[in-house]
């Protein structure tokens, strides 16, 4: 039973993972650059819907749906002015770019007076709810994760496997010359998959802030959800959740029954020997460059 709960809560906080990688997949296939940054989105996602229900005193329903729309309208601007004019220039460059963006987005939480300095509690419905079934506790809130992760996921699903858009940047992920010259707007579409990369986020912002509390080092989460997408195949959607989930009950498993120490370097551990046995991750396609 106890390795069961465990089990449970490494599942809840694997998809937390899952989702942030789904950030680091989706840039990565639009632009083959990866986006340092999705911790620092999600932080804002969760800061955007304490304020929704703090200053404008939203109710809980109307204010989740309002940080997701503005984090993506914020994906959608940040591409447009930040990123889209250095693209084409070594993906070093796009990547200390994406850090810096994370950073200054935690410097200016961090500037906000009375709001960036403390920690702080998001007034959700099933705060510190339990549902009991024989002798397993449930956590409501790990719940709510679990299953607005699947939620989500059958969303995505369906959105890439039956929409045109969905098909494009399938299509434009594959080959973006090849897309182009077939009359897909690729700009267009990269836009939309940063747009699509922050609302996901925001959306693991929301979900986690009622476990962890929010504050503004909360983004750093996304240094154990890079493993997740390596883990899983960084060119792969169902592999970023697969690898969160991974990554989410070793950690949780190995905080229980291994010294103390062992949680914060299980991701790592996992990674290599991932890395070692399978290259390309557990849904990893296989690249060959004919010379």
């Amino acid at each position: 039973m106890q390795f069961l709960q465990l089990a449970i809560g490494g599942i809840a906080q694997g998809c937390i993972y899952g989702l942030i990688a789904l950030g680091f997949v989706l840039i990565y296939k639009a632009t083959e650059t990866v986006s340092f940054a999705q911790g620092e989105l999600m932080m804002l996602g969760a800061f955007l819907g304490l304020a929704a229900m703090g200053s404008l005193g939203l109710p809980f329903w109307a204010a989740v749906p309002s940080a997701i729309a503005v984090m993506a309208l914020f994906g959608l601007l940040l591409e447009l002015v930040v990123i889209r004019p250095i693209l084409g220039q070594p993906a070093f460059s796009i990547v200390m770019l994406t850090i810096g963006i994370g950073y200054v987005a935690r410097g200016l939480v961090t500037m906000l007076p009375g709001i960036g300095t403390e920690t702080h509690t998001m007034p959700v419905p099933y705060k510190d709810q339990i549902w009991k079934l024989g002798g397993l506790v449930l956590n409501v809130e790990q719940m709510v994760v679990i299953a607005a992760t699947a939620v989500l996921c059958a969303l995505l699903y369906a959105v890439f496997r039956y929409s045109k858009v969905g098909i494009a940047m399938q299509a434009a992920s594959q080959n973006q010359l090849a897309a182009y010259y077939m009359g897909i707007p690729v700009k267009r579409l990269n836009t939309l998959a940063w747009a699509l990369a922050a609302g996901v986020a925001a959306v693991a912002g929301l979900l986690l802030a009622p476990i962890t509390f929010v504050h503004a080092n909360m983004g750093f989460i996304g240094l154990k959800a890079f493993p997740a997408a390596v883990v899983g195949g960084f060119g792969s959607l169902p592999g970023a959740i697969a690898g969160g989930l991974v990554i989410g009950v070793v950690e949780s498993l190995s905080g229980f029954y291994l010294p103390e120490g062992f949680k914060d370097t299980a991701p790592y551990i996992v990674v290599l020997v991932v890395l070692v046995v399978l290259p390309n991750g557990l849904f990893g396609e296989k690249l060959r460059k004919k010379v």
